[in-house]
């Protein structure tokens, strides 16, 4: 579908120069003289390069449409993830450099969203909150309470996580996966 440089937002995904790219940024630049420009910054989907490219605001581009379904995560097998289409069953292996860091924070049974493109993955979402359990955190020094300092500790998945005084070994946590953040003590 063609659309108006001018009018791409961040996350559209266009095809530029045979290739699809993710819009990270879109500027509307008005120099003093001639005519305005659109100043875009894209990301190949596949490669992750940046660069930067100026449309005139007249030029169209081919804008993607890409299929947005949830898949029911399986198992790991090395760097590959195997999920399971909610709906028709079918099986789709996704590489662990799509998933990123947050891979570490999969859980069997856990639902993600994942966006492909003629049935290449593309971007794997994970929910926003994943709940994990505390196995090793340092003790409590006296007196740190009373500070907003946060200590370190190490969930069971093996990712290390800062975490206020009070969380204790055992303990479940909310954490966000894409940036490993603590969130608040686990309501269950």
């Amino acid at each position: 579908m063609k659309e108006n440089a001018i009018n791409l937002r961040s996350g559209n995904v266009i095809e530029y120069e045979g290739k699809l790219c993710v819009v990270v940024k879109n500027d509307i630049v008005q120099p003093g003289k001639g005519a305005a420009v659109a100043q875009v910054e894209i990301r190949d989907v596949r490669t992750g390069n940046k660069s930067n490219i100026r449309f005139r605001t007249q030029e169209t581009v081919e804008r993607i449409r890409l299929e947005q379904d949830d898949y029911q995560f399986l198992f790991a097998d090395g760097d590959d993830y195997t999920f399971m289409h909610q709906a028709n069953f079918e099986q789709l292996i996704v590489p662990k450099d799509i998933i990123g860091d947050p891979a570490a924070f999969l859980q069997e049974g856990m639902t993600v969203e994942i966006e492909t493109f003629e049935g290449e993955p593309l971007n794997v979402t994970l929910p926003k909150h994943v709940t994990v359990e505390v196995v090793e955190a340092e003790p409590v020094v006296k007196g740190q309470t009373a500070t907003t300092s946060y200590k370190p500790a190490i969930a069971d998945n093996g990712v290390k996580v800062m975490v206020p005084p009070y969380i204790d070994v055992g303990t479940r946590i909310v954490v966000k996966p894409e940036d490993g953040s603590f969130v608040e003590r686990a309501k269950d």
